[in-house]
Protein backbone atom coordinates (compact mmCIF):
# COMPACT_ATOMS: atom_id res chain seq x y z
CA UNK A 1 0.00 0.00 0.00
CA UNK A 2 2.77 2.41 1.01
CA UNK A 3 4.66 1.68 -2.63
CA UNK A 4 1.62 2.29 -4.16
CA UNK A 5 0.82 5.92 -2.28
CA UNK A 6 4.51 6.76 -3.16
CA UNK A 7 4.14 5.74 -7.21
CA UNK A 8 1.08 7.67 -7.51
CA UNK A 9 2.63 10.91 -5.27
CA UNK A 10 5.67 10.73 -7.89
CA UNK A 11 2.97 10.55 -11.16
CA UNK A 12 1.75 13.75 -9.76
CA UNK A 13 4.39 15.68 -9.13
CA UNK A 14 5.48 14.72 -12.80
CA UNK A 15 1.90 15.74 -13.73
CA UNK A 16 2.68 19.19 -12.26
CA UNK A 17 6.17 20.07 -13.17
CA UNK A 18 5.55 19.39 -17.01
CA UNK A 19 2.42 21.73 -17.22
CA UNK A 20 4.42 24.74 -15.02
CA UNK A 21 7.63 24.01 -17.50
CA UNK A 22 5.64 23.78 -20.98
CA UNK A 23 6.95 27.13 -23.31
CA UNK A 24 5.19 29.31 -24.48
CA UNK A 25 4.82 30.02 -27.47
CA UNK A 26 6.16 32.88 -29.33
CA UNK A 27 4.39 35.58 -31.51
CA UNK A 28 5.68 36.68 -34.89
CA UNK A 29 4.55 39.78 -36.47
CA UNK A 30 4.53 40.22 -40.47
CA UNK A 31 4.38 43.72 -41.71
CA UNK A 32 3.01 44.18 -45.16
CA UNK A 33 2.99 47.38 -46.87
CA UNK A 34 0.07 48.57 -49.15
CA UNK A 35 1.23 47.34 -52.32
CA UNK A 36 0.71 43.92 -51.10
CA UNK A 37 4.79 42.99 -51.56
CA UNK A 38 5.46 41.78 -47.82
CA UNK A 39 8.49 42.87 -45.63
CA UNK A 40 10.07 40.71 -42.78
CA UNK A 41 11.96 42.58 -40.47
CA UNK A 42 14.00 41.56 -38.41
CA UNK A 43 13.87 42.58 -34.64
CA UNK A 44 17.38 41.16 -33.56
CA UNK A 45 19.14 43.68 -36.20
CA UNK A 46 16.44 46.29 -36.91
CA UNK A 47 15.79 49.30 -34.17
CA UNK A 48 13.63 52.10 -34.78
CA UNK A 49 14.56 55.11 -35.27
CA UNK A 50 14.86 57.68 -31.92
CA UNK A 51 12.04 59.35 -31.24
CA UNK A 52 11.25 62.13 -28.57
CA UNK A 53 8.90 60.97 -25.88
CA UNK A 54 5.27 61.13 -26.67
CA UNK A 55 3.17 63.60 -24.95
CA UNK A 56 -0.69 65.19 -25.56
CA UNK A 57 1.39 68.11 -27.92
CA UNK A 58 3.63 66.13 -29.75
CA UNK A 59 1.84 63.40 -30.66
CA UNK A 60 -0.50 63.97 -33.67
CA UNK A 61 2.56 65.95 -34.86
CA UNK A 62 4.63 62.84 -34.49
CA UNK A 63 2.28 60.22 -36.09
CA UNK A 64 1.59 62.67 -39.45
CA UNK A 65 5.46 62.66 -39.75
CA UNK A 66 5.52 58.75 -39.10
CA UNK A 67 2.52 58.16 -41.61
CA UNK A 68 4.46 59.50 -44.24
CA UNK A 69 7.66 56.76 -44.17
CA UNK A 70 5.82 54.05 -42.58
CA UNK A 71 2.59 52.58 -45.30
CA UNK A 72 2.86 49.09 -43.63
CA UNK A 73 -0.80 47.99 -43.22
CA UNK A 74 -0.98 44.30 -42.49
CA UNK A 75 -0.06 42.60 -38.93
CA UNK A 76 0.16 38.62 -38.09
CA UNK A 77 -0.75 38.09 -34.45
CA UNK A 78 0.06 34.31 -33.85
CA UNK A 79 -1.90 33.08 -30.15
CA UNK A 80 -1.37 29.62 -28.67
CA UNK A 81 -5.12 29.36 -30.03
CA UNK A 82 -3.47 30.04 -33.51
CA UNK A 83 -2.55 33.23 -35.92
CA UNK A 84 -4.90 36.37 -36.89
CA UNK A 85 -4.32 38.54 -39.67
CA UNK A 86 -5.88 41.71 -39.88
CA UNK A 87 -5.30 44.62 -42.05
CA UNK A 88 -5.74 48.18 -40.92
CA UNK A 89 -7.35 50.74 -42.71
CA UNK A 90 -5.36 53.93 -44.60
CA UNK A 91 -8.11 56.21 -43.61
CA UNK A 92 -7.72 56.35 -39.66
CA UNK A 93 -3.96 57.30 -40.52
CA UNK A 94 -3.36 58.16 -37.01
CA UNK A 95 -4.88 54.99 -35.43
CA UNK A 96 -2.66 52.89 -38.08
CA UNK A 97 0.21 54.78 -37.33
CA UNK A 98 -0.18 53.97 -33.40
CA UNK A 99 -0.31 50.44 -33.71
CA UNK A 100 2.86 50.31 -36.31
CA UNK A 101 4.58 52.40 -34.07
CA UNK A 102 3.69 50.58 -30.92
CA UNK A 103 4.94 47.14 -32.74
CA UNK A 104 7.99 48.38 -33.69
CA UNK A 105 8.82 49.97 -30.25
CA UNK A 106 7.97 45.76 -29.61
CA UNK A 107 4.97 47.93 -26.82
CA UNK A 108 2.97 44.44 -27.11
CA UNK A 109 5.43 42.07 -26.36
CA UNK A 110 4.23 40.32 -22.97
CA UNK A 111 0.64 42.70 -23.12
CA UNK A 112 -2.56 39.90 -22.52
CA UNK A 113 -5.74 39.41 -24.02
CA UNK A 114 -6.89 40.33 -20.82
CA UNK A 115 -10.61 41.00 -21.06
CA UNK A 116 -13.46 38.63 -22.91
CA UNK A 117 -16.65 38.72 -23.40
CA UNK A 118 -18.44 35.65 -25.32
CA UNK A 119 -20.22 37.43 -28.17
CA UNK A 120 -19.69 40.63 -27.81
CA UNK A 121 -15.32 41.45 -27.94
CA UNK A 122 -12.11 40.69 -26.85
CA UNK A 123 -9.74 43.17 -25.80
CA UNK A 124 -6.04 43.40 -25.81
CA UNK A 125 -2.98 45.41 -24.91
CA UNK A 126 -2.43 46.08 -21.62
CA UNK A 127 -1.07 44.01 -18.49
CA UNK A 128 -0.80 44.60 -15.28
CA UNK A 129 2.74 44.40 -14.54
CA UNK A 130 6.25 46.43 -13.86
CA UNK A 131 6.97 45.81 -17.36
CA UNK A 132 4.66 47.40 -19.62
CA UNK A 133 4.17 50.10 -17.11
CA UNK A 134 7.54 51.05 -17.47
CA UNK A 135 7.23 50.90 -21.65
CA UNK A 136 4.22 53.38 -21.59
CA UNK A 137 6.18 55.31 -19.52
CA UNK A 138 9.08 55.20 -21.89
CA UNK A 139 7.01 55.89 -24.72
CA UNK A 140 5.42 58.59 -23.17
CA UNK A 141 1.46 59.60 -22.12
CA UNK A 142 -0.79 60.62 -24.85
CA UNK A 143 -4.22 60.40 -26.56
CA UNK A 144 -5.68 59.73 -29.79
CA UNK A 145 -8.57 61.92 -31.11
CA UNK A 146 -11.59 59.55 -32.32
CA UNK A 147 -12.38 59.62 -35.70
CA UNK A 148 -15.52 57.92 -36.33
CA UNK A 149 -16.88 59.40 -39.72
CA UNK A 150 -15.18 57.05 -42.40
CA UNK A 151 -18.10 55.10 -42.86
CA UNK A 152 -16.86 52.19 -41.43
CA UNK A 153 -19.24 50.40 -38.58
CA UNK A 154 -18.80 47.71 -36.02
CA UNK A 155 -19.15 44.75 -37.53
CA UNK A 156 -18.09 40.82 -36.20
CA UNK A 157 -14.50 41.11 -36.95
CA UNK A 158 -13.47 44.80 -36.64
CA UNK A 159 -10.53 45.93 -34.76
CA UNK A 160 -11.42 49.64 -32.49
CA UNK A 161 -9.43 51.62 -29.97
CA UNK A 162 -11.36 51.88 -26.49
CA UNK A 163 -11.42 54.88 -24.93
CA UNK A 164 -9.03 55.99 -21.99
CA UNK A 165 -10.28 55.20 -18.59
CA UNK A 166 -9.04 58.91 -17.59
CA UNK A 167 -11.71 62.05 -17.11
CA UNK A 168 -12.26 61.99 -20.78
CA UNK A 169 -15.48 63.58 -21.93
CA UNK A 170 -14.70 63.32 -25.25
CA UNK A 171 -13.87 59.43 -25.37
CA UNK A 172 -10.48 60.18 -26.39
CA UNK A 173 -8.64 56.88 -27.45
CA UNK A 174 -6.14 54.80 -25.49
CA UNK A 175 -3.28 54.18 -27.77
CA UNK A 176 -1.95 51.06 -25.82
CA UNK A 177 -5.38 49.19 -26.10
CA UNK A 178 -7.32 47.56 -29.26
CA UNK A 179 -10.25 45.47 -28.99
CA UNK A 180 -11.75 43.30 -31.79
CA UNK A 181 -15.34 42.22 -32.23
CA UNK A 182 -16.52 38.91 -32.10
CA UNK A 183 -19.97 39.23 -31.74
CA UNK A 184 -22.18 37.14 -34.63
CA UNK A 185 -23.96 40.27 -36.05
CA UNK A 186 -21.75 42.85 -34.80
CA UNK A 187 -22.05 45.71 -32.13
CA UNK A 188 -22.91 48.65 -33.53
CA UNK A 189 -24.46 50.76 -30.56
CA UNK A 190 -20.54 51.28 -30.43
CA UNK A 191 -20.70 53.24 -33.91
CA UNK A 192 -19.90 56.29 -33.58
CA UNK A 193 -18.00 56.08 -29.89
CA UNK A 194 -15.09 54.57 -31.13
CA UNK A 195 -12.70 54.51 -33.79
CA UNK A 196 -12.46 51.46 -36.00
CA UNK A 197 -8.84 51.39 -37.46
CA UNK A 198 -8.80 47.73 -39.29
CA UNK A 199 -10.03 43.98 -39.17
CA UNK A 200 -9.69 40.96 -39.40
CA UNK A 201 -9.15 39.22 -42.33
CA UNK A 202 -8.31 35.51 -41.37
CA UNK A 203 -8.40 33.87 -37.62
CA UNK A 204 -11.73 34.89 -36.91
CA UNK A 205 -12.22 30.88 -35.61
CA UNK A 206 -9.27 32.08 -33.41
CA UNK A 207 -10.90 35.33 -31.87
CA UNK A 208 -13.78 32.73 -31.33
CA UNK A 209 -11.74 30.45 -29.13
CA UNK A 210 -10.34 33.61 -27.15
CA UNK A 211 -13.89 34.74 -26.64
CA UNK A 212 -14.93 30.98 -24.94
CA UNK A 213 -12.50 30.93 -22.28
CA UNK A 214 -13.49 30.31 -18.69
CA UNK A 215 -13.34 33.97 -17.27
CA UNK A 216 -14.04 35.28 -13.63
CA UNK A 217 -16.83 37.56 -12.92
CA UNK A 218 -15.29 40.74 -14.06
CA UNK A 219 -14.76 39.09 -17.79
CA UNK A 220 -11.24 38.94 -16.75
CA UNK A 221 -8.83 36.21 -18.25
CA UNK A 222 -5.06 36.51 -17.67
CA UNK A 223 -3.29 33.60 -19.72
CA UNK A 224 -3.17 34.67 -23.36
CA UNK A 225 -0.04 35.82 -23.79
CA UNK A 226 1.40 36.94 -26.95
CA UNK A 227 5.13 38.50 -27.87
CA UNK A 228 5.05 40.53 -31.17
CA UNK A 229 8.65 40.00 -33.03
CA UNK A 230 8.82 42.13 -36.37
Amino acid sequence: MRIVLLLCCFFLFLNCEDKHSKPKKTIEITVTKADKKETSIDSTKTEEEPFKKLDSKNAMHFFQEYDKHHKENKVRITTDFGSIDILLFNETKYHRSNFIFLTKQKYFNDTQFYRVIDNFMVQAGNSDDKKTARKRSEIGKYLLPTDTKRGFKHDRGVISMPSSEIDNPHKLASPFEFFIVQQKGGSHFLDGDYTIFGKVIRGMDVIDKIAAVETDEADWYFYIIFIYEM
